[in-house]
């Protein structure tokens, strides 16, 4: 059991509103002498609202790994380029439109102001959450996958390499949806469009484009000034490697800065480096699929 964590009157409110709508939702409910007790942990978001999780640190650790596996996200994208159109679907609450197991609910039992409380269904932040929801979406879209669908976890996609298939395709992928009794969250689902934002990527017909806002996180920075603001650099160039042709041979600089017992000196072999990079991310590349019957060159 984790000892009560005092929390500050915005973040204490924060918890409270979420205990309350969790409560009118019949995702949670009050419970008596748990084995099991963890604190919530309050965030704040971009757009300036809390999110209110739970501390599951203790409960994961007692709790052997599901190795449902998860897909690979670069393959996911990939099998995305290509198709006139895209719709991109988003579950609404995803992990609590699952129910958690009778026996295991006070398992999840969380401590606040005005109570303790657990959950009756899966909420974020367990070991398993991720693989359990992925069963489950692989199983409702299993004739779907890899053909007019992409899933990972809680991100859906309906593709469609002519146009005219597009309303056939979302039927068939709300077919499913209604007869598993899952819901969409209508404020992240953008329909039959020709480009949009998966998994960190955008995608469209002519391929898979760096998001802007990865480059613009490079474009906008200045020049690193100590080994932790490289390290932040480089960080930032793993998230784009593979829109940046030779990435190593460009970056050099940068990595040779961070050898070990290195004194930092940003010299002007970094600066140039550093410069060329952003003047080549201005106009990166668009990854295209290979057209069937054209030559295909490797360069290694």
């Amino acid at each position: 059991k984790q000892k009560r964590r005092k929390l500050g009157p915005e973040r204490a409110k924060a918890v409270n509103d979420e205990v309350e709508r969790l409560s009118k939702a019949g995702s949670i409910t009050e419970v008596k002498y748990p084995e099991w007790l963890a604190n919530p942990v309050v965030v704040k978001k971009k757009n300036g609202k809390w999110r209110v999780c739970v501390d599951f640190t203790d409960l994961n650790k007692a709790c052997p790994k599901d190795s449902f596996p998860l897909p690979h996200i670069d393959r996911l994208v990939e099998a995305t380029a290509g198709n006139e159109l895209l719709s991109f679907m988003d579950a609404f609450s995803g992990y609590n439109q699952i129910m958690m197991h009778p026996d295991d609910r006070e398992k999840t039992a969380f401590i606040t102001e005005r109570g303790t409380y657990c959950y009756k269904v899966m909420p974020f932040g367990l070991k398993n959450a991720g693989a359990t929801y992925q069963r489950l979406v692989n199983r409702m879209f299993a004739d779907q996958l890899g053909k007019t669908m992409e899933v990972y976890i809680d991100d859906m996609l309906v593709k469609s390499e002519v146009a005219a298939d597009h309303i056939n395709h979302l039927a068939t992928c709300f077919k499913s949806l209604n007869e598993f009794g899952m819901k969409l969250n209508p404020t992240k689902c953008t329909f039959a469009v020709t480009s949009g934002e998966f998994l960190g990527y955008v995608v469209t017909k002519r391929g898979i484009e760096a998001n802007p806002a990865k480059i613009a996180a490079i474009r906008d920075l200045p020049s690193p000034r100590n080994s932790k603001e490289v390290q932040q650099l480089t960080g930032r160039i793993a998230a784009l490697t593979r829109f940046i042709s030779r990435s190593t041979d460009k970056c050099l600089p940068f990595y040779q800065l961070l050898k070990a017992n290195k004194r930092f000196e940003w010299d002007s072999r970094c600066e140039d480096a550093f410069q060329q990079l952003k003047e080549y991310l201005s106009t990166p590349p668009v990854l295209a699929k290979p057209e069937e019957g054209e030559t295909l060159y490797l360069y290694t």
